[in-house]
Parts: structure tokens; C-alpha cells; sequence
């Protein structure tokens, strides 16, 4: 736009040159405003894209689009310090406004802020000459967009008060042809009710009704024109009746600068009950959301919770069903599925029976209404299950009317709209009371008729004309309660003008407050300004429309006629009612598990107490039998994990389940760590002695057994502590998993809903996580441990063999139920069949292992009666530790063979002296035979040319009592002391 400007005022120059472009003194360019340029003289536009600096005494000229005003400097001058001229004030380029505000007849305009046109900033004041008083507004701005805020007022010649009655007047537009004749029948209402009005002394009686209309035709453009001549010619109108909702939005907001009140008759756009749009507006017409109280009493009077719509996309529809959204949440009712569509509305219709919708309030016009229930019979979506609501207004043959736009037949339609509710606002008082008119609805009628003259239902807006009659009513009403209230603040409604606000909130409190019974029903306006009114409700029933109820949101009174009828004898159910039924474990899966156990416990019970009681049996000791008794207890807590791992909602309440879920968890885990711990010890114990090198052995084969017990207790309490912290962090408690739902076999209206009890907790799969990972290294640990030591015999612990059987069997079955039963959760008897029985043989397999091999060889051997006659030769007490006893020998027997070790190297130095002297003395002497005799024979050694016997001899008495492994059968008496006190020697 810019380079425009330039291009159109540029005067070229050839001696351009000489300004001096290229100098970098003068003053630097500037940026033209906006909606504007600058003219730079003797510049071409390519010199001003390059040019930084201007010379000095240089100027430039701004210039603005059409229809603006430059406002500010208009031409700068370059001085010699480098500045522009006054750079202070800023140049602007603003809209004008027209000129024809700037003059008054019978008055004076007085311009402020304007320098040579009005522009935006701009306002006049308004006075007029004695004898003449304003109509409008007092001061009207010049706005940013080029127009007025306020009409041009007039002066109009002050008229002298009469002592008779003052006229009050009405400016009212009655569509009388268009797409809404409704002004045919609703003037004639019109004309009546200000007939009536005037009559009345009671009524304003010092003041006439008088009425000034126009034909708007429903058309915005046309009711423009004839508002403006309302407002802008005489007399002063002190109120506005405009016709259709597109007329009365125009009015309605226009009316608000004017400070009129707006009372329509025809209009039920729901748009209009935004009173911050229209805060003057009222309608004796009722919302086209006043469908949606009627619609909640209904809902509420059959129990319905959930419902479902589908609407055809227009603006009306579109804010009824908003309306209606806000009405059921405030009811606490749910509107589940919203559907809309332009002109198919096959997709919307396919997804509302997909979704399983029972009851759908349907907002669409006649011919929509067709093709939605022709796509209702091919998708089944009628009957006995379904329930529609739809828009009274509709004729009453609607969907017998051909139509090619749908492929069903006559009787296809009948029978997808059979039983269907409609709801219509009711225009005429249904009951024969008299109105405030002194008329009932019958009467009003009939004298309705004889003004009109011809057949009401070729007369436009025969149905709306009570609706305009008693707005004639509630204003008349309006005006003579602030009539009232006028004449107390000194004032009087003919001081009424377009600048009253004051009048004007009196008549709005007025009319807001209204409440009368007209020939309509009982007339009252809501919070946004609209009608409240009745409502008929009807059922479509055997193809014929009838009559159930009306309701009053007046007062929230519904009339039932108790005619309804339902295809399945009774209003069908919002939604498929879900059953929701527990999947229970098999009561004779659990009992025969819960057997299985029992004898497994009872079988644990009974060879802790074969254990207990032969303890002091050798062959028993040598099995450590403290280990066996944990064993022993450990299976019987795993086997006692089975009854609360079988029990569920069908034995117990659902506040039970978390001490059932603990149960479970601390008899499994406890159960485990004993039975599978103290085999673990065992095999362990056993791998570390007899897999090492052979001086490490020797310092190992001591058996102490606290360390063993310490073992297992280790393995507890690791286990004890991981549980405790479980419980206290995230503790089990009851979950339930729901299933897909299932259909009955009969035909009932419902689903069912199976649902399964679980135990669990926030953080599950971490939990089990470390759980089974500890565990499964255990487990997998263990049958290494089992297989390195199978071909390992010792007596110290005879029965290792069967505690590495028995942890191959423990550890498989654990390692393939573990993983089986978590895939098999949902599925309570498979889940309980894997899990119950992998602990029942597990724990049948450790004890039949470890156990009945000893029981058979005591009780086929007779050891333990051996061992009792024993103990009665010897006097010596059962209770004696034989194991102690042959481990102190073991100790005592390395320490006489270290000792004898000593005395034999000491042995050896002494027979070399012995030789060393003999030699000696051989050299200095003859040797004496009968001398040798005499020291061999005193001596326990032997002569030089005899070889030494060894000190240390396995066949002498002592060392075979020392070292032999039966040494506690030999018995201390049998072994030389005085052999023993020459050795300490």
C-alpha cells in the first residue's frame, strides 16, 4: 500500500542528485503511519527503498486512504540538528465519521476534540433552543470504525400538558407476509387486547395505548428500515414488538443503545436468552428450550438416568440440546451418546444402536424427521426397548407423507415411530378459567374468529395470537406498576426518551416480575426473559396422537392422564441393565483339594511326631532332625495355604478378603522358607564340606549345628521382613476383574456381568517381581547344589541324597505352576487347580522322601530296639549325644598323633647320637659282646645293625583305641594308660 501511495504522488526530478542521497548527515527516513505514506518530493520509489538520510530543510508530506484523516503534523521539515519538526506529536491516519452529526435543527451541535473533520476522538454535545426538548442522546462519540455511537437526536417542540388522557405509544412490527405470516392473526390479537386495555380504569387510567406498526415480512433487511423510522420519527415509542426471531435479534440489539425495552410475540430462538446479548428483551413466545423441563419431568417420572440425542446441525437444535445438557446434569441425569448430522443421518443412527441407546430425544425438522426413522427401521432401533421424544410440532400425518427422499414404505414408517413422545408448547389456556381479561381461552377464540373472518388455519400465526395478546397484557400491566413507582420519584411515563435509562429500569424490574393469567395459560418470564408457559405431552399410539399430560414449569405441576402405553406393557429400562454374578471356584474342585491337604497335613503331623520320638536314634541324629522337623512344619503351613487360597465371596464377606489375602500370603511364604530352607541348608552344608580341596575339607567336616539352624532362620527372616514391609507399604486387599458381558438365554432386557475376585495390591507385579526372583534363585541354586553333591556319601547328614530329590521335585513344580497359574488368573479353577495341587505333592513328595525311608528302615531293621537294650546294658542315659561324643574322640585322636608325630622325630635324633657314640667308642676300645647284650637288653631299642621299630605302630593297643572309629564300642578301659604316661614322656 505503501509503494501505491509513493507511486501516486511522486514527483520525479532529474537532478535528484543533487540532494545529496548519498550523505550521511541530515535527518534519517521515517516510517509512514498506518492506513497512510509519505509523500517524498523529487524521489523516485527506488531511491526511497535505498535512501538512509535525508537533507537538511528537506520536507515530507503524509497523506491517508480514502475515508481518513491524518491527524497530527502533516508536513515535517528536516532541521539542521538532525531532527524532524515536531517529532513530539505523533501523526495518525484515523477513520472520519460523517459530518451531518455536527448540525441540529431547533438546536446547537458542539464539536470537542475535532481539528478539521470528525475522526476517532471526536465527540458532540447536543442542546437545544428554548421551547423545544431532545429526543436521543445528549453526546454521541465518533468510534474507531467511522460511525456515530448514537443516533442524531431531534429537538422536537415541547407540546403543553392536557388534562385528558395521555397517549403512550407502541412501535411494533407484524411480519404480514414472508416466511412467518404470523402479523395476520396476531395484530387482529393485538388490536383486541389494547381494545380491552383502554377500557379498563384499573389500567393506566390516565394514559391511552396507542399503536404504530409496520409489515417486516420476517426479513432483517426490511425490518431495519422500518426501525429506523420508528426511532427516528415522532412520537417517542416507549417500548418495541417485533415479530420472528430474526427480526427480533436485529431489534433486540439495536434497542439496548436506545434504552428500549423489546417485547416479542413470535420468536423462540433459543440465541435469544442471552441476556448479555439482549438485556432488554422478553417474549410472551416461549424458548424452543422450554421442551426441556417437559422432557426432564418425564425422564425423572419413569426413572430414566441415561439418555441419548441426536440432532439435526442447526443453530436452534444445536442450543436446545446445550440447554437440555445442562438441565439433566442438573437433575443427575447423563446424556451418554450425542449424535448430530447435516443431511444423512444413517452414521449418527448405525453408532445410537451400536452404543446401546434406549432413550434418544430427537431434534430435527419434519422432513429430517422422515429419513432419520426410515434408517430407525432398517437398524431395528424401535420397539419395546426404545423410547423417542420429538418435537410436537411436526403434522400429525407427518410420516405417512411420501416421500422420495427415503425408501421405506407406509407402513415401515408407522411401525418405527409407534410409541413415541412428543412434546409441544401449549399457545391456548387448556383449562376454562377466565383470564385477567375477564375472557377464558374459548371465548377469546371465538371473538378472535369473528374479527378475522375467514378459516383460522389459513390465517398466519392463528396459533400465536394468544401469545400476542397477552403481551399487550403484561405490558400494560408493566407500565402501570412503574406509572406507579414514577410519580413517587416526581416523574411521569410521558418524560420517557431514548436517554431515560432510568424509566427504563423501571419498566424492566416491572416487567420481569410480571405474573398474570392470560387467555394463554399463566404468563411469567424467566431469569433470561422468556415465556414460561405449559406443555402438552402426547403418545403416538396405533398411528394416532394422544393426549397424556401437560406440564406447568411454572409451577412444576404435572397433569397425567394415565393413558400411556408401552408396547412391553410398561416404560422400558435407560440402559441394559447389568447383573453382576462372582465366578465362584468350584465348591467340589476346593473340597477335594481341601482333603488332599488335610491328609497331607496330617501325614506332616505324623512324622514330626516319628522324628521327635526317635531323636535319640543314631541313624535319626545323623539325619539332623531338627532340620526334618522344620521340614515337617514347613509343609504343614503350605498345606494349610490351601484353604484360604479356595476361599472367596461365596464363604466370606467382602470385609474378610484382606485377612484372607494375608493368610494366603504368609502360610505360602512361611511354609516355604522352613520346608524348602532347611532342605537348602542340608544340601548346602553338604556341597561346601565335600567340594573343596582336601585341607579346606578337613577344617570343614566339624558339624557345628547352629549354623545350620542359623541358615535357616536367615532364610526366614529375610523372607518375614520382605512380607512385613509388603504389608505395611502396599497391603493386599480385595480387586475386581471384570469380564465381557454376557447375553441371557431368555429374553430378558438385560446383560450379565461376570466378576472375579482377586487379591492384589497397587504395585502387584513389583512386589511378585522380587518375591519369585528371590525365590527362583533359591530354587534354581538348590538344584545345582543337588546335582553336584549326588555322588557325595557322609554320615553327618545320611538322608542328603532324598533332600536333593526332593528339592528337584519342589523346584520344577514351583518353577512351572508360578508362571501357569499368573497366565491361568482369570480362570478361578484351573488358577486354584495348579496352585493347590503343586503345594499339596510338593509337599507329599518332600515328606514321603524324607521321611518314609526311615521310618522303614527303623521299623524293618529294628534299630531303635537294639539301641534301647543298649542304652539298658550300659546304664548310660538315652539322651546322650553319641555324635558329640565321637567328635571329641576325633578331636583328641589329631592331637595324640601330633603329639606321637613329635615324640618320633625326637626318637630319631636320639638313636643317631646313639650311633654317633658307639662308633666313637668302638675306635678307642675292643669291642664287649656281653656289654652290648647287657644295654640291648636293658634298652627298648635295638642294636645298631637291627633296624628301628617305629614309636608309632597302628597295632598297639593305644593307637588303635585312639584312632579307631569304633573307639566309643572298645571303651576307655581297654586302652594301656601305661603306655599312654611313657609316651607323655
Amino acid at each position: 500500500m505503501l509503494l501505491l501511495l509513493l507511486s501516486a504522488v511522486l514527483i520525479p526530478d532529474p537532478g535528484s542528485g543533487a540532494l545529496g542521497l548519498n550523505s550521511t548527515t541530515g535527518c534519517e527516513i521515517i516510517h509512514p503511519p498506518r492506513d497512510g505514506g509519505i509523500r517524498y518530493r523529487g524521489l523516485t520509489p527506488d531511491q526511497v527503498q535505498t535512501v538512509r538520510f535525508l537533507p537538511f530543510d528537506y520536507e515530507i508530506e503524509y497523506v491517508c486512504r480514502p475515508d481518513r484523516e491524518i491527524v497530527g503534523p502533516k508536513v515535517r521539515k528536516c532541521l539542521p540538528n538532525g531532527t524532524w519538526t515536531e517529532m513530539g506529536h505523533a501523526s495518525r491516519c484515523l477513520r472520519t465519521c460523517p459530518k451531518i452529526h455536527l448540525s441540529l435543527e431547533n438546536g446547537q451541535a458542539v464539536p470537542r476534540g475535532m481539528e478539521r473533520v470528525p475522526v476517532e476522538g471526536t465527540w458532540v454535545e447536543y442542546h437545544c433552543n428554548p421551547g423545544f426538548r431532545l429526543v436521543g442522546s445528549a453526546r454521541s462519540n465518533c468510534t474507531k470504525v467511522g460511525r456515530w455511537s448514537f443516533p442524531k437526536p431531534i429537538c422536537e417542540l415541547r407540546r403543553p400538558i392536557s388534562t385528558g388522557e395521555r397517549a403512550v405509544h407502541i412501535g411494533a412490527l407484524f411480519p404480514m407476509s414472508g416466511g412467518w405470516p404470523g402479523g395476520q392473526a396476531c395484530l387482529p390479537a393485538v388490536r383486541m387486547a389494547l381494545e380491552d386495555v383502554n377500557r379498563r380504569r384499573d389500567i393506566l387510567p390516565d394514559h391511552e395505548l396507542r399503536l404504530i406498526h409496520h409489515d417486516s415480512k420476517c426479513d432483517p433487511g426490511q425490518a431495519t428500515k422500518y426501525l429506523y423510522e420508528l426511532l427516528y420519527n415522532d412520537p417517542i415509542k416507549i417500548i418495541l414488538m417485533p415479530g420472528c426471531s430474526s427480526v427480533s435479534t436485529l431489534v433486540a440489539e439495536a434497542a439496548r443503545m436506545w434504552n428500549l425495552i423489546v417485547l416479542s410475540y413470535g420468536s423462540s430462538s433459543p440465541a435469544l436468552s442471552n441476556r448479555q446479548r439482549f438485556p432488554t428483551f422478553f417474549r410472551t413466545h416461549p424458548s424452543a428450550t422450554l421442551h426441556n423441563p417437559t422432557r426432564v419431568q418425564l425422564f425423572k417420572k419413569w426413572g430414566w438416568t441415561k439418555i441419548a440425542t441426536i440432532q439435526q446441525t442447526t443453530e436452534v437444535f444445536t442450543s436446545t440440546l446445550d440447554d437440555l445438557d445442562q438441565r439433566v446434569k442438573e437433575a443427575g441425569i447423563e446424556i451418554t451418546f450425542r449424535q448430530s448430522f447435516f443431511s444423512d443421518p444413517a452414521a449418527p443412527v448405525r453408532s445410537l444402536k451400536r452404543q446401546d441407546a434406549r432413550i434418544i430425544v430427537g431434534l430435527f425438522y419434519e422432513t429430517e424427521a422422515r429419513k432419520v426413522f426410515c434408517e430407525v427401521y432398517k437398524e431395528k432401533l424401535y420397539g419395546k426397548r426404545y423410547v423417542w421424544f420429538l418435537i410436537g410440532w411436526y403434522a400429525d400425518n407427518w410420516f405417512r407423507i411420501k416421500d422420495p427422499a427415503i425408501n421405506c414404505t407406509e407402513a415401515e414408517m408407522a411401525e418405527a415411530v409407534e410409541g413415541h413422545v412428543t412434546t409441544e408448547i401449549v399457545m391456548l389456556n387448556p383449562e376454562n378459567t377466565r383470564s385477567i381479561s375477564n375472557m377464558t381461552s374459548q371465548e377469546f377464540i371465538e371473538k378472535l374468529q369473528k374479527r378475522l373472518g375467514k378459516n383460522p388455519e389459513e390465517t398466519g400465526g392463528f396459533q400465536e395470537a394468544p401469545l400476542a395478546y397477552d403481551a399487550i397484557w403484561a405490558l400494560a400491566l408493566a407500565l402501570n406498576k412503574t406509572s406507579a413507582e414514577l410519580v413517587k420519584k416526581g416523574l411521569r411515563l410521558e418524560d420517557f426518551n431514548y436517554n431515560n435509562k432510568n424509566i427504563t429500569d423501571e419498566i424492566y424490574r416491572a416487567l420481569n416480575s410480571s405474573a398474570f393469567e392470560g387467555v394463554s395459560g399463566h404468563v411469567v418470564f424467566d431469569a433470561s426473559g422468556s415465556r414460561m408457559a405449559w406443555t402438552l405431552i402426547e403418545q403416538l399410539q396405533g398411528g394416532v396422537y394422544k393426549k397424556i399430560g401437560y406440564y406447568d414449569s411454572t409451577k412444576d405441576n404435572l397433569s397425567w392422564y394415565n393413558n400411556d402405553k408401552w408396547i412391553g406393557d410398561a416404560p422400558p429400562a435407560d440402559y441394559t441393565k447389568v447383573i453382576t454374578t462372582f465366578r465362584f471356584l468350584s465348591q467340589k474342585l476346593f473340597i477335594s483339594v481341601s482333603v488332599l491337604a488335610s491328609l497331607g497335613i496330617l501325614l506332616a503331623i505324623i512324622c514330626l511326631a516319628f522324628n521327635i520320638y526317635n531323636g535319640h536314634v543314631r541313624y535319626i541324629q545323623n539325619s539332623q532332625p531338627y532340620l526334618n522337623n522344620m521340614t515337617a512344619v514347613g509343609c504343614t503351613l503350605a498345606l494349610a495355604a490351601v484353604f484360604p487360597l479356595g476361599l472367596d465371596g461365596y464363604h466370606i464377606r467382602a470385609g474378610l478378603f484382606p485377612f484372607v489375602c494375608q493368610a494366603r500370603l504368609w502360610l505360602l511364604g512361611l511354609g516355604f522358607s522352613l520346608a524348602y530352607g532347611s532342605m537348602f541348608t542340608k544340601i548346602w552344608w553338604v556341597h561346601t564340606v565335600f567340594t573343596k580341596k582336601e585341607e579346606k575339607k578337613e577344617k570343614r567336616k566339624t558339624l557345628e549345628p547352629w549354623k545350620l539352624y542359623a541358615t535357616v532362620g536367615l532364610l526366614v527372616g529375610l523372607d518375614v521382613v520382605m512380607l512385613a514391609i509388603w504389608q505395611i507399604i502396599d497391603p493386599l486387599h480385595r480387586t475386581i476383574e471384570e469380564f465381557t458381558k454376557e447375553e441371557p438365554k431368555t429374553d430378558i432386557d438385560v446383560s450379565i456381568l461376570p466378576q472375579l475376585e482377586h487379591c492384589s495390591s497397587t504395585k502387584m507385579n513389583t512386589w511378585l517381581g522380587i518375591f519369585y526372583g528371590f525365590k527362583g534363585l533359591l530354587l534354581l541354586l538348590g538344584i545345582f547344589l543337588a546335582y553336584e553333591t549326588k555322588s557325595v556319601s557322609t554320615e553327618k547328614i545320611n538322608d542328603h541324597r532324598a533332600v536333593g530329590m526332593a528339592i528337584y521335585n519342589v523346584a520344577v513344580l514351583c518353577l512351572i505352576t508360578a508362571p501357569v497359574t499368573m497366565i491361568l488368573n482369570s480362570q478361578q479353577d484351573a488358577a486354584f487347580a495348579f496352585a493347590s495341587l503343586a503345594v499339596v505333592f510338593s509337599s507329599y513328595i518332600t515328606l514321603v522322601v524324607l521321611f518314609v525311608p526311615k521310618m522303614r528302615r527303623l521299623i524293618t531293621r529294628g534299630e531303635w530296639q537294639s539301641e534301647q537294650q543298649d542304652t539298658m546294658k550300659t546304664g548310660s542315659s538315652t539322651n546322650n549325644n553319641e555324635e558329640e561324643k565321637s567328635r571329641l574322640l576325633e578331636k583328641e585322636n589329631r592331637e595324640l598323633e601330633k603329639i606321637i608325630a613329635e615324640k618320633e622325630e625326637r626318637v630319631s635324633e636320639l638313636r643317631q647320637q646313639l650311633q654317633d657314640r658307639q662308633q666313637l667308642r668302638s675306635r678307642r676300645r675292643p669291642s664287649n659282646p656281653s656289654s652290648r647284650d647287657g644295654c640291648a637288653a636293658d634298652n627298648h631299642f635295638t642294636n645298631a645293625a637291627g633296624p628301628m621299630p617305629t614309636l608309632y605302630q597302628p597295632s598297639l593297643p593305644l593307637v588303635r583305641c585312639l584312632v579307631s572309629e569304633q573307639a566309643d564300642k572298645l571303651g576307655r578301659s581297654n586302652c594301656d594308660g601305661s603306655r599312654v604316661h611313657l609316651l607323655y614322656k
